[in-house]
């Protein structure tokens, strides 16, 4: 289990280095190509929309072996990355959007795969612990990639970026190679045909999985309404420059670690539904710290922020992995990822238009919001993870 602990997080780092990179390197060029900052704020979009079909990628994973499918997309999302190669001026943009397009739709498909494959690859107790640590191994990769790939993009251009991007996925390929699954028997879900809705039905049928999961949409909805509302505290309010703004990712990038490396051990103690309360609980104390007059306590908030957030996504990723039904657990995982990030699309550009109310507002309307489904939503007791039958996961 050890072994298999360690080429997981592996991947994790390798997977959000390459990703992390490329999604600031694609904005960049895009920008560079067209001279629009509209059109290079939409490369990020064509990461995230995606999500939206998750219910419906997620049924692949239910119907063909996982690991097989998973190495099957990483070897895809290589050679889209190559053909990077071809752009050469403002006609080839379109190949960065679709690029970025393959981004999203390979981050639906590996992060659902990876969610599914973890219970046939670690025993259920160590499922808590694993996942904080990839979520930890992900911040830290947004924090190191970013300044990695902009700094290879001014040295050699966007194609050394593309060429970099594109062995990570590579090699995290041979890692899954690597990982060992128990051998199973492949278990066809009596459910397979209700198609999308029976990820649905699983994920609201279930208090032990509905609590944190709601509180985690909620939670990274409104990091993404709160986003233009930092923005406008640190310029506006504090009267700071905006490379301050850096620095505030930092914090709250490093209360991301720092958060996951500890999660695990809160799962096996209180469970996922009274780890997600506190994630929410504490995500809404960061933004009501950022709301203060004092540069020191904005900094505090984005590092509590950050320690809260992953507590809350953990939380519902392991009661997603240890109350789902082995044979739909591709499409349950996946259409969690949609009920989790799907609302970005939505509370991103509400947060813009809320921003001129002023910048505390919105951090307050998130901070009450946060603390009214943590106090609302109704609690479970812990109960230890449950044992997948014999008979069960697609992808070894």
């Amino acid at each position: 289990m050890r072994r298999n602990a360690v080429l997981l997080v592996a991947i994790s780092v390798l997977s959000g280095f390459g990703s992390s990179a490329m999604a600031l390197v694609s904005g960049i060029w895009i920008l560079d190509l067209t001279g629009s900052t509209a059109l290079a704020a939409l490369a990020g979009l064509c990461v995230y929309a995606p999500v939206l079909a998750g219910p419906w990628l997620g049924g692949l994973l239910d119907r063909t072996p996982r690991r097989p499918l998973v190495i099957a997309v990483n070897l895809l999302l290589a050679t889209a990355l190559l053909t990077l190669l071809a752009v050469r001026g403002p006609g080839q943009t379109w190949l960065v959007f679709a690029v970025s397009c393959a981004y999203g739709v390979s981050y639906v498909l590996i992060d659902a795969g990876e969610t599914a494959l973890l219970p046939s690859a670690l025993s259920p107790t160590d499922l808590g612990d694993v996942n904080g640590w990839r979520s930890s191994a992900q911040e830290g990769m947004k924090l190191v990639a970013p300044v990695v790939g902009a700094g290879l993009y001014a040295w050699h251009g966007g194609h050394a970026v593309a060429v970099l991007s594109a062995a990570m996925p590579l090699v995290v390929a041979v890692l899954y190679l690597a990982v060992r699954l128990n051998r199973i028997p492949f278990e066809r879900s009596t459910q397979r045909r209700q198609g999308p809705r029976a990820g649905a039905a699983v994920l609201s049928g279930q208090l032990t999985t509905r609590v944190p999961l709601v509180l985690a949409a909620v939670s990274i909805a409104m990091s993404g309404f709160t986003t233009a509302a930092v923005y406008a505290i640190v310029i506006t309010d504090l009267r700071l420059p905006s490379t301050f703004l850096g620095v505030l990712a930092s914090a709250q990038g490093a209360g991301s670690i720092l958060g996951g490396l500890i999660v695990g051990r809160l799962l096996a103690r209180r469970g996922p539904a009274a780890v997600a309360v506190a994630g929410a609980v504490l995500f809404a104390v960061g933004c009501v710290a950022r709301c203060l007059p004092w540069w020191p306590a904005t900094v505090a908030g984005a590092a509590i922020a950050g320690v809260g957030l992953p507590w809350t996504l953990v939380a519902a990723v392991t009661a997603v992995q240890t109350h789902t039904p082995p044979a739909l657990l591709g499409r349950v995982a996946a259409t969690a990822n949609t009920v989790m990030f799907g609302p970005l699309v939505l509370t991103i550009p509400l947060g813009a238009a809320a921003v001129h109310l002023g910048g505390r507002p919105p951090l307050v309307a998130a901070a009450a919001l946060c603390l009214t489904a943590a106090a609302t939503l109704p609690r479970t007791r812990p109960s230890p993870p449950e044992q997948p039958p014999p008979l069960v996961i697609a992808g070894s």
